[in-house]
């Protein structure tokens, strides 16, 4: 509409808008304005060459001289025109962009709408990716970077959180990782694992900085019966196809929403990392954490996700693994009882289980870890955290 007496009358201005008129489609708000660089009105628009406070406009080939415009963000302006011969002219006082003002259309076109209305779910992804940061500066220098690595060092064990601002993949140590679309840009995890060597990698335009780690050793004696179980392979082959099954398939996106919690407040008998010997043999690296708790003791989910797997294995007994999204698992055995099954959705601090003794155990404890990938991470790196918040 427009007016020539203040607003006292108005006239339709042979635009065609929807009831919900450009001016009522809330894109942004203050924060996202922030994050977005929207505060300096006038500096460069979506691909640094096009002016966010034009005056004038190209339609058609024809340039406009322009009374005034608004960017709502980068991409998504209006612009009134100066001269009402020129509106006239094109049927339309108001000009439209949808790509930071390199095209104007005359009016609310439909086109013009459906790049609105993508714009709208862009910012809103945006919004949700900006709050899992520790602060608005983080999000905004994260969000602004067209590579992260988040932290930018690691050590053996550790795991890494990337982000581009656009899909690919990253190869690393000999397999590929497929970046998925989480708010405004693309993630995957890059776990390190215990033979990965000190050195500096490229990943993206940054570097990732792996540093050297020892780890004790722990030597462990357990009665001949129990050594026996580890001699089972077919029960341990069957049982690693259950769990492989269930950790080849992990929801596209970040299912936490807040820091990871500890699940249980047990004694550390066993740290991540430790090389363990038992009677006197070489067994692996202790890839988890061990808390010593009494029998019946409740362990809580670490975090918001779907259960994966609730089931009775030979080796860890009693177990469960709970997808946290994107390729994110943790892991509770050797339980006395299982309180969810295979499908539950859980919320951080949910009971999922009591503290147990089953499978190959030497006493009442809670074998707990995390896998990225499929490979296991030190669970320390979590807690009381989550990834977003790493940077330093």
């Amino acid at each position: 509409m427009r007016t020539e007496d203040s607003g006292a009358t108005w006239q339709d201005a042979g635009l065609d808008v929807p009831s919900e008129s450009l001016a009522g489609v809330e894109l942004v708000d203050d924060s996202i304005k922030e994050l977005m660089g929207l505060e300096v009105i006038g500096s460069s628009g979506v691909n640094g060459s096009v002016s966010q406070n034009p005056q004038t406009a190209v339609l058609d080939s024809t340039t406009y001289s322009l009374k005034q415009s608004q960017f709502l963000t980068p991409r998504i302006g209006w612009a009134l025109l100066a001269n009402p011969k020129d509106a006239a002219t094109i049927q339309s006082a108001l000009l439209v962009t949808a790509d930071g003002g390199q095209t104007w259309n005359a009016g609310l076109k439909p086109a013009v709408r459906e790049a609105i209305l993508k714009e709208k779910d862009r910012l809103q992804k945006l919004k949700r990716e900006a709050a899992l940061y520790a602060t608005k500066d983080t999000a905004k220098a994260v969000i602004g970077s067209k590579w992260k690595l988040v932290p930018d060092t690691a050590a053996p064990g550790d795991v890494v959180l990337v982000r581009h601002d656009e899909p690919g993949s990253i190869t690393w140590l000999g397999k590929t990782y497929t970046l998925q679309p989480f708010g405004a840009g693309y993630f995957t995890y890059l776990p390190t694992t215990m033979q990965a060597k000190a050195g500096k990698y490229p990943i993206g335009d940054q570097v990732l900085t792996i540093q050297g780690k020892k780890f004790e050793t722990q030597y462990l004696k357990v009665t001949k019966q129990m050594e026996s179980m580890k001699q089972d392979t077919d029960r341990i082959q069957a049982d690693q196809k259950k769990i492989d099954l269930a950790r080849s398939k992990s929801e596209p996106e970040f299912l936490f929403k807040g820091p990871f919690v500890q699940p249980i407040e047990g004694i550390l008998t066993t740290p991540y990392g430790h090389t363990r010997y038992v009677n006197g043999k070489y067994d692996s690296s202790h890839l988890a954490i061990d808390l010593a708790a009494k029998e019946g003791t409740p362990i809580k989910a670490t975090n918001d996700g779907v259960v994966a797997l609730a089931d009775t294995l030979y080796l860890t007994g009693n177990a469960i693994y709970i997808d946290h999204g994107m390729g994110l698992f943790s892991q509770y055995a050797h339980l006395s009882e299982l309180r969810v099954k295979t499908g539950d959705r859980v919320k951080q601090g949910d009971i999922i289980g009591l503290v147990g003794t089953t499978g190959f155990s030497t006493g009442p404890h809670l074998h707990f870890t995390f896998w990225a990938h499929n490979v296991q991470v030190n669970p320390n790196l979590f807690f009381n955290t989550t990834p977003f918040q790493w940077l330093k």
